[in-house]
């Protein structure tokens, strides 16, 4: 560090805290639209704003495809997982060793919070069954899935097939383990359900679950959801 470096860090940390939180002024609605609005579009950036996407399950799938959807200006975001942070969490989930022992719906609506601080987040702290998916989903456009049992990805993606054919589910099967990344990728099943993933890794057969790999899965699961809210159907 040179001495004109060493001089601006002390004059930084000596600058009134006033004046240090001016510099630090969140931007207004209005400024964070047009900054969407610069790189996504108007006519687009309108659609995301408009939308309402569940994400269903915050963890290392689920907490990544939230900042994702988040940082894109998406409208409202529904986030349902009745777990809470635990230090197991932190190498791939979107937490701070801090939120230990908080719900993840909480916890992750703060960190959001600080990312997009206009955007509307619901939060149900429950875990998601046959007997209540309906009345939680009704009011969401795109439903993402990211669970870690298998029985229950296949309950929530039967389930809105069935109850809400209209609307759209994301679903994911296969990021475990430390394969080429070139293995995941996104099929559409039908014309309302896509899924992201290899299709084949399972956490207890691979060598554990990596946040690189993890956070792929997430990343496709994410630009499936922007896509389809675009029009764009075909993958």
């Amino acid at each position: 560090m040179n001495f004109l470096e060493k001089e601006n860090l002390t004059s930084a940390e000596n600058e009134p805290l006033n004046f240090l939180e001016e510099k630090r002024r969140i931007p207004s609605k209005e400024e964070m639209q047009r900054a969407l609005e610069e790189r996504h579009g108007a006519e687009l950036q309108k659609k995301f704003a408009s939308a309402s996407v569940a994400v269903c399950g915050l963890g290392g799938l689920g907490s990544n495809i939230a900042v994702s959807l988040a940082r894109a200006g998406i409208g409202r975001l529904h986030l349902i997982d009745f777990d809470k942070v635990d230090i197991t969490n932190l190498h791939r989930q979107q937490y701070a060793a801090s939120q230990i022992g908080m719900d993840k719906t909480l916890a992750l609506r703060k960190n959001l919070r600080a990312i997009a601080p206009y955007i509307e987040i619901v939060t149900d702290t429950v875990k998601i069954s046959e007997d209540n998916l309906r009345e939680l989903l009704i009011g969401d456009d795109i439903i993402c899935e990211a669970f870690d049992n298998a029985e229950n990805k296949a309950m929530l993606v039967n389930g809105v097939l069935e109850y809400f054919p209209e609307k759209y589910i994301v679903a994911a099967s296969g990021m475990a383990g430390i394969s080429s990344a070139n293995g995941i990728r996104t099929r559409k099943i039908t014309p309302r359900f896509y899924l992201c993933g290899d299709g084949t890794s399972d956490v207890t057969e691979c060598s554990g679950l990596f946040s690189a790999r993890v956070m792929l899965c997430a990343a496709h699961q994410a630009l499936a959801v922007l896509r389809l809210l675009a029009g764009e159907t075909e993958v």
